[in-house]
């Protein structure tokens, strides 16, 4: 380190050793400015532009222990070197434990000036880097700081977005619904009544997510009751009276949810059209853990499978399953051992614990 322009304030009530101080390190480029006592250097310090300090321990007034102290009670106190004539060691680790950057004995010949210099470097040196890292500290906090900023408001613009477009979706979810009353084909109707549950399963997971602390998962178990619930307040008469819910706590993103809503709202609409020619009956959904998989089952006590299918079926319902089975990545089955039509699903997912049976 060249230190020239760099300035210590030595502390001393010895003027003849501080004279010989001031010219050694004065011929290595470090200039000096010398006070005889603590108070004098309190003040000279708070008036700026010193680099580093050079402390003596016995002298009038304030000795070197409490001058040090005074000292570090300034802001951005300058690095300092306690300079003894003193062989008591306690003093040395007294100071060192007070914040002294170094510690040597002086001579009054002054042979110490050498060893002054490069104690006065390395302090200034070591000052410097502190501070260096301590602004870089500074600034990863306040770089963490703007981030969780920038992350809040995202996530309230999430939540905006999620908010908005499930009121959109509901809307036109409504509009669908005062179609098909409105129809007098039941062929028009039916159609835009399986549309509408397709919307509102959509819509259902926004509002998910806008009333979820996290934006990235959607708890499966609680939308699938909410949706359900949809179902029930959608159908005609009591169509829907004896469909029920048996779930435990899942989590799951987004994407995923959405599949798996539409999925449920085409297996439950279509237990409602076929399972039940004479009226209505029950129909169960359930969602549970198997090891890393999750089983998901929509069932009916229906007529079953061995009905011939209703002429009036285009097989879209079918085709979106199959569809929204792809993108979950899961294995559809029919349970044959069933009374009636039990379809299983089973795809990967997160459970949770403990387990919480819950019914809509």
């Amino acid at each position: 380190m060249t230190p020239s322009a760099l300035t210590m304030l030595y502390i001393d009530d010895d003027a003849a050793l501080a004279r010989l101080v001031e010219r050694g390190l004065k011929r290595q480029g470090l200039d000096v400015e010398h006070v005889t006592d603590g108070a004098s250097g309190i003040a000279r310090l708070k008036q700026g532009g010193i680099d580093v300090v050079a402390l003596d321990q016995h002298m009038p007034g304030l000795d070197g222990l409490e001058t040090l102290e005074q000292i570090h009670k300034l802001p951005s106190a300058p690095p300092v070197v306690f300079v003894t004539a003193s062989q008591d060691s306690q003093i040395a680790i007294t100071a060192l434990k007070a914040g002294a950057a170094d510690y040597l004995v002086k001579d009054t010949q002054g042979e110490f000036v050498s060893t002054l210099y490069n104690a006065a470097t390395g302090a200034i040196e070591t000052a410097r880097m502190r501070r260096a890292r301590d602004d870089a500290e500074a600034e990863v906090h306040a770089s963490r700081d703007r981030y969780a900023a920038l992350a809040a408001e995202r996530e309230v613009l999430l939540r905006e977005v999620n908010h908005r477009v499930g009121n959109s979706l509901q809307i036109i979810a409504s509009l669908l619904h005062l179609q098909a009353n409105s129809s007098a084909d039941d062929d028009v109707k039916a159609a835009l009544s399986n549309a509408m549950g397709r919307v509102a399963a959509v819509a259902q997971v926004h509002r998910r997510l806008y009333t979820s602390h996290d934006l990235k998962t959607v708890m499966l178990n609680q939308y699938l009751e909410a949706l359900l619930e949809d179902l029930r307040r959608s159908a005609e008469g009591n169509r829907m009276s004896r469909l029920t819910l048996k779930a435990e706590p899942v989590e799951i993103d987004p994407d995923r949810a959405v599949a798996i809503g539409i999925i449920v709202n085409e297996l439950v609409m279509n237990a409602v059209k076929y399972a039940y020619p004479d009226g209505a009956g029950p129909i169960h959904v359930t969602l549970c853990c198997d090891g890393n998989d999750i089983e998901l089952a929509i069932a009916d006590n229906g007529v079953g499978l061995q009905v011939k299918q209703d002429p009036r079926s285009t097989g879209m319902g079918q085709r979106i399953v199959g569809a929204m089975a792809n993108k979950l990545e899961a294995d559809v089955t029919r349970d044959p051992a069933h009374a009636g039509t039990r379809i299983v699903l089973r795809f990967r997912g997160a459970c949770g614990a403990p387990r919480v049976a819950a019914r809509a």
